[in-house]
């Protein structure tokens, strides 16, 4: 039989859940307000101030963005940009961390360090690019996954999960005559998962949003990725971006307001609907790659 909750539980759990709704409902109206302004009508945004559901749906600025074929392309291009990075990521990163969980590695310490100091100190934006410009990577897509290869703190972090595994399931490998390759790829990969997931989709939204190094290094406009090719949509929103041929002779571009709202949904929906999918791994990934005291 539950027990009965005092008046003073009840009005404890009343206010907790109605401050919680509250962060809630704060968090989610900015998104409500964009996909509504992204649907709504020129004379709607200049009406009303605040829209969270519009009174007539229009789809003139999907229309416009979309009216060009580049749009296709350079989503395209974010997508492998994305799903190769994420794997390069992944793969630098792990197969770093492992070698510097290990206790009997030599010169462990002095490597950490280094890693460190990297998270501390850095060359600057202009050595950066004349790197990547003697290596010959300026114009490619190299420039835009070698650079980032490793994060120095989700290095340290996946470094401290890997640390957390118990000693005795590798002493059992290696009594089985695995190597520290079979031991890596069979035993530490399948019980890290969690933590993968997790920083998977840390490294899947920079790639998706990367903009300023895709400006620096990417001259190529058939290369761009979308965030640099929406950047000048919403620059050009009123000079005919789109594929201005296919227009109607009477057609009238969209409010600037709208594109932009447009603009965000595009850019921001496809990476919104892959975080479901590695929800239920992100908090535990994080706690337990964590330091606990």
């Amino acid at each position: 039989m539950p027990l009965k909750q005092s008046w003073g539980s009840r009005i404890f759990d009343g206010v907790n859940t109605a401050l919680l709704l509250g962060f809630a409902l704060i968090t989610v109206l900015p998104f409500i307000y964009v996909l509504a302004g992204s649907f709504a009508t020129q004379k709607e945004l200049l009406l009303r101030g605040f829209i969270l559901f519009p009174t007539e749906f229009s789809l003139e600025a999907y229309n416009y963005i979309f009216s060009t074929q580049t749009l296709v392309r350079s989503l395209l291009v974010t997508v492998f940009i994305t799903v190769a990075g994420t794997l390069i990521n992944l793969l630098f990163t792990c197969l770093m961390a492992y070698p510097l969980a290990r206790r009997d590695m030599e010169f462990r310490k002095p490597i950490l360090m280094m890693v460190v100091f990297t998270m501390l100190f850095s060359g600057g934006m202009i050595p950066t690019f004349l790197v990547v410009r003697d290596l010959g990577m300026i114009d490619t897509y190299w420039s835009l996954l070698i650079p980032g290869a490793i994060s120095a703190f989700n290095l340290i972090i996946i470094r401290n999960f890997f640390q957390q595994l118990p000693d005795g399931l590798e002493e059992s490998a290696k009594i089985d005559g695995c190597n520290d390759l079979g031991i890596f790829l069979r035993i530490v990969l399948p019980l890290s998962m969690p933590a993968i997931a997790t920083f998977s989709l840390f490294y899947a939204v920079g790639h998706w949003n990367t903009f300023f190094h895709a400006v620096l290094y990417i001259n190529d406009n058939t290369k761009w990725p979308i965030q640099v090719l929406l950047r000048q949509i919403v620059i050009l929103a009123s000079g005919g971006v789109g594929d201005s041929a296919s227009m109607e002779a009477d057609y009238v571009a969209p409010p600037d307001q709208a594109v932009k709202m447009a603009v965000i949904v595009v850019s921001t929906l496809p990476i919104l609907l892959v975080y479901p999918f590695l929800q239920k791994h992100f908090a535990k990934g994080v706690l337990l790659g964590s330091v606990k005291g």
